[in-house]
Order: C-alpha cells, then structure tokens, then sequence
C-alpha cells in the first residue's frame, strides 16, 4: 500500500507505545516517517530498523518538543532537507501523577510543557511548512482522561483538555490552506503506562468498557492514518475517540 507515497510525516514521542505503532502505520503506507525521541535513542532506532526491514523509509530526529527554538530549527530543516512537511502527528506526552494537594509545581510544569506546549510548538512549525505547501495534515493525541478527568491525573487531564480546544481552533484557523487539524482521544490502551497499573485498578478499568478490554497501540493508529489520508480530506476540527465504548 502506497497512499502516502512521496509525503514526509514527523510523529513525535514514536519511540515507544503509540507513537510506535503510528510511525510503523504510516511508513506502512509508503511515508517517509521521521522517528522522534527525547530520550531513549536506542528505542527510536529500533522503530527505524523495523520500519527498514518492512521496506520503508525514515529517519530519526532528536529533539525535546517543549524547546521552542530547538523545534522551529529541528521542523525548519525537514521542510528543507525532505522538501516539505505532510503529516505531524503530535504524539509526544509524558505523566506525572499525584493528588492536587500533594503536587510538586515542576511536576505541574513539565506535564504542561511537553503535553501541551510541545503541541503548540510543533504546530506552530510545521504549520508555516504546510501553509506554503497549501496541505496538510495534523493529528494530535488526546486521552479520554481530558475529557472525564481522573483522580490524581490533573495535570495530564489538563494538557489533554487543552490539546481539544486547541485542536478545534487550529482547524479553523488553517482550513483555509487545505490544513486539516483533527484530535484522537484515546481510551485505556495496552503501553508502558498502563502496563504498569495494579491489577485490581486494571480489572476495575475493563468493567467499565463495553467491550471488555483495553485498546491496543494499532487500534489508534488506524484511525490516525485514515485522518491522515485523503478519505478524511473533509474532517477537520474532530475528536475522534478509541476508547471500547468507554464514554464519560
């Protein structure tokens, strides 16, 4: 399958979990997928040794998404280098869990900072790309915890909220480009973070969803590629949830 053929995509945070499985998606479909990381390089290059090994393209790119020099220059060099920008997929995200009373302030600031800032700094980028480009597609990663809050999560809650509205008013503000914007709000999905929950915490999770089990990282990563390809040429400004039928 070659739907994306000659487009470039960036997915942030695609060394692991659903970044992952979104970059192995879209190279899958011809993409040339440029692998993000912050940290773990070692994961990145992986990505990029099983996109290879499938038949597809890509590079790695280091750079932290809250650093806003750093990613107008990092976002600036692909649209140069690889001859534009098509795709971004903001999927970088971090938690830092704790009960509102006992939260440290640099635990509120560097959710926020990656969460939702390294939204709007990549955005803010790849838009300027995309606009002289006259297209593009943007889809941000949100979490069905922005939209019914959860105990002890209110940081993540916040900057996911927050990736919602943004999303609405970017897709207006860019349609006119033939940008689209569109959120996917991913329920409880089988990755590192939700690997690590308590079983008893887990069982309680999978009796609230109808059809009884976490998600896993591909389940979210379809939906991200069809947002991407021309079938969803006239969506913009959505919020699409995976999430089993766990609604809030």
């Amino acid at each position: 399958m070659a739907e994306f053929k000659d487009k470039v995509a960036l997915v942030t945070g695609s060394s692991r979990g659903i970044g992952r499985a979104v970059a192995l998606e879209l190279a899958s479909r011809g993409a040339f997928v440029i692998v993000n990381y912050a940290q773990n390089e070692a994961a990145a290059r992986e990505v990029l040794s099983t996109i290879g090994n499938s038949g597809g393209k890509g590079e790695i790119r280091h750079f932290d998404v809250a650093n806003t020099t750093v990613v107008q220059d990092e976002i600036g060099k692909i649209g140069e280098q690889l001859g534009g920008l098509h795709i971004l997929v903001n999927n970088a995200g971090i938690t830092r869990d704790g009960l509102i009373v006992r939260m440290k302030e640099e635990d509120w600031d560097v959710v926020l900072s990656i969460d939702l800032k390294g939204v709007f700094n990549c955005t803010r980028a790849a838009a300027k790309i995309m606009m002289k480009q006259k297209y593009g597609r943007i889809i941000n990663i949100a979490s069905i915890i922005g939209e019914m809050g959860n105990a002890g999560q209110v940081n993540y809650s916040a900057a996911k909220a927050g990736i919602i509205g943004f999303t609405k008013s970017a897709a207006k503000e860019l349609g006119s480009r033939a940008i689209t914007v569109n959120a996917v709000s991913p329920g409880f999905i089988e990755t590192d973070m939700t690997r690590n929950l308590p079983e008893n915490i887990r069982n309680k999770y999978v009796e609230g969803i109808p059809l009884g089990r976490f998600g896993t990282p591909e389940n979210v990563a379809k939906v991200v590629a069809f947002l991407a390809s021309d079938d969803a040429s006239y969506i913009t400004g959505e919020v699409v949830r995976v999430n089993g039928g766990l609604y809030t």
